[in-house]
């Protein structure tokens, strides 16, 4: 009797699942420095659950910005997911109450590695399995990460620079990217870093999503 092999693409899913997920064990500290509660930070996990979002809301929390402006900001940053949802809708084509549960995982993460399969069964595989990795992993590392947060003296172990550290990591990757992905990670940061002085916390990350328009420029201009 031969072993099944597991497929390659849930694999790969479960690898990105696996890898992607052990980030939560940063927010989860990193909101803890910043004075959200255990149940706080995994209920921003459970209902955001997108790291960028949730990053940019401790952020602003840990800056002193308002709950307001920390809640604009992270809406702004997740709104990226709506592009991502209409791109994505005819390749799983979904119905019903599922819709939802697809909608609350439509991430970088599922998108990218659903639009990267050749066939469309592959494609719907990869997006469940990855979001349900990604899920699974990013909820039980931030319990971890918010426990630990809370029991240790944060800035004694550097859990205080997590948020920073987390947005340089977002940012690096998409100066590897494309000339416009290069364009619009300047852009914002530059936006950011100018405005840090003069505005309260939670402005520059609401202003730097304002970089997000280079992204249309190449359609005006046909």
């Amino acid at each position: 009797m031969t072993r099944r092999r597991l497929d390659p693409v849930v694999r790969d899913s479960l690898g990105v699942g696996l890898a992607v997920g052990s980030y939560g064990f940063a927010f989860g500290a990193a909101s803890v420095a910043a004075g959200l509660s255990v149940l706080q930070s995994c209920l921003l996990s459970l209902l955001a659950f997108t790291g960028g979002t949730q990053f940019a809301v401790v952020g602003v929390v840990a800056g002193g910005g308002s709950v307001l402006a920390a809640l604009a900001g992270g809406l702004l940053l997740g709104s990226r997911n709506t592009l991502y949802a209409m791109r994505l809708a005819p390749l799983l084509g979904v119905r019903g109450p599922r819709r939802l549960l697809a909608a609350h995982g439509t991430i970088d993460e599922s998108t990218a590695m659903a639009v990267g399969q050749a066939r469309p069964r592959d494609a719907r595989v990869a997006f469940w399995w990855t979001f349900g990795g990604v899920f699974a992993c990013w909820n039980l590392t931030t319990l971890a990460g918010a426990l630990v947060g809370s029991i240790v003296e944060p800035a004694d172990f550097g859990l205080d620079a997590v948020v920073p550290a987390a947005f340089l990591a977002l940012l690096a990757p998409r100066l590897r990217a494309g000339a416009l992905e290069k364009r619009i990670a300047v852009a914002g940061a530059l936006v950011a870093g100018v405005l840090v002085p003069f505005t309260p916390p939670g402005v520059p990350v609401l202003a730097s999503c304002a970089a997000l328009l280079l992204a249309t420029e190449p359609r005006w201009r046909r």
